[in-house]
């Protein structure tokens, strides 16, 4: 089930469970963890993109190790919440995770990535330092908006 429907995808789990963000690029995949009750998210690992397979293998076996629940992957809509050329490529990857057979939330990004490098340069992080994180922290950062909002879903 792929959805951007935030009550769809809250219904999917009702018991919560943990969560990964995924910020796909076309060189690299940021990854993010949540906790089982959606509180927080915090960065994990760094996938460096090669064939689609041994990527979804590496992705497969971090949800595996870290009995994932369900996948928030960031959706790079235009400024005017269209689809672009990029939001169509994120859209084919989710619906080749979906055999992985977890509720897939898309989840709008179009901030992060822009809000992840203001923060490390007002923390005065290096360019080279930057570079090396900002796509696991826009995957945090995508996650921990998408937990927040989840989490303001009226129950049905």
């Amino acid at each position: 089930m792929i959805t951007e429907d935030r009550a769809v995808f809250r219904d999917a789990l009702p018991e919560g469970g943990r969560l990964i963000g995924l910020d796909v690029g076309t060189k690299t995949i940021g990854t993010a963890l949540c906790d089982a009750g959606w509180s927080f998210a915090s960065p994990a690992i760094l996938v460096n993109r090669t064939k689609f397979t041994a990527d979804k293998a590496q992705l497969a076996t971090l949800i595996r190790q870290q009995s994932v629940r369900g996948i928030v992957i960031g959706l790079p809509l235009n400024m005017d919440g269209s689809d672009s050329p990029r939001t169509q490529s994120v859209r084919a990857f989710a619906r080749n995770l979906d055999d992985l057979n977890l509720p897939i939330f898309l989840w709008d990004e179009r901030w992060s990535t822009v809000a992840v490098e203001r923060q490390m340069i007002a923390e005065d992080l290096s360019r080279a330092k930057r570079a090396e994180r900002v796509d696991k922290l826009a995957a945090a950062y995508i996650l921990q908006g998408a937990i927040d909002a989840l989490v303001n879903v009226p129950l049905a």
